[in-house]
């Protein structure tokens, strides 16, 4: 006698048949996806690498192309070349890795602290710390510029390191406090138990097993004052002194126009953060591991 297949068997064979027939396509549905955005992000880099083999004129004449008519390889030597350029270089190089050290001596202490004990205000600190994060420079400028005229600072590396790295450390201080606050207190109480201080756990225990935290708020805040423009254009008078945001527009003005120089001062511009990132993300692969103390 023959089995006769109910409605309800029939819909899960179709259903196990279309789950089936997802899975097959998905081999190729996914990094077909995965490629596609990759494209669009990388689109903008791909034009600015081209612009900057191209003559200055070859860049704004039209109809454009995608690739240069005339591929000219020395500009990168012109903009290697230039003082101006490497001023620029050295200040952004100077500006970046000062504020992102102090963001981390700051950050660390501040969000063990208040990620470990309960004190009077820790919620209104907390709350503060996460309002000053809502201000953009751009909106507070005026004032920025006015506290140090006052303190005969405008023109000053100190002035925009200190300036960038306050900015960055209300998101340093929340990342890390959320990574201090997931350690279990049983991990720095062993550490106690050993003889250990409190800095002692703090820079021996506690700090190797917050790795990516710490990967998290360099990455960002390096990124973030590398980038930074406005404050920067207010605060920077002298040619030399300008960062890189601020002084590669000193190549396209009313009175001279270097479209290649521009687009290869940008290219230049963004290795130094590849660079980083590609150093750092070992170390945020190797802290997502850390989980034991000797």
């Amino acid at each position: 006698m023959t089995a006769v297949p109910t409605a309800s068997g029939a819909a899960r064979a179709h259903a196990t048949t279309r789950h089936t027939g997802w899975r097959r396509h998905r081999t190729w549905v996914m990094p077909v996806a995965g490629l596609g955005v990759m494209l669009v992000f990388l689109a903008p880099y791909v034009v600015m690498l081209l612009n900057s083999f191209r003559p200055s004129a070859d860049v704004v004449r039209t109809p454009p192309t995608f690739l240069p008519r005339v591929w000219q390889l020395s500009t990168y030597a012109q903009v290697l070349g230039d003082d101006r350029f490497l001023g620029w270089l050295k200040t952004s190089l100077v500006v970046a890795t000062a504020s992102t050290a102090i963001v981390l001596v700051v950050s660390v202490p501040a969000a063990y602290y208040t990620a470990r004990f309960r004190f009077p205000g820790r919620m209104a600190f907390l709350l503060l710390v996460l309002v000053t994060q809502m201000f953009s420079p751009t909106a507070l400028v005026v004032g920025i510029y006015r506290e140090w005229f006052n303190l005969d600072m405008v023109n000053t590396y100190g002035a925009l390191i200190l300036t960038n790295a306050a900015f960055n450390l209300a998101f340093a201080v929340w990342i890390l406090h959320g990574f201090f606050g997931a350690i279990p207190k049983e991990v720095e109480e062993a550490a106690h138990l050993d003889g250990c201080s409190r800095f002692g756990t703090l820079w021996r225990v506690m700090l190797p097993l917050t790795v990516p935290g710490l990967v998290t708020a360099v990455i960002f805040t390096f990124i973030a004052a590398w980038n930074e423009y406005v404050v920067a254009l207010t605060l920077m008078l002298d040619e030399d002194k300008k960062p890189l945001t601020v002084g590669i527009t000193s190549y396209v003005t009313g009175y001279e126009q270097h479209w290649d120089q521009l687009f290869a001062a940008s290219v230049i511009a963004i290795v130094p953060v590849v660079i980083l990132f590609a150093v750092i993300e070992n170390h945020l692969v190797g802290g997502l591991t850390a989980g034991s103390v000797k």
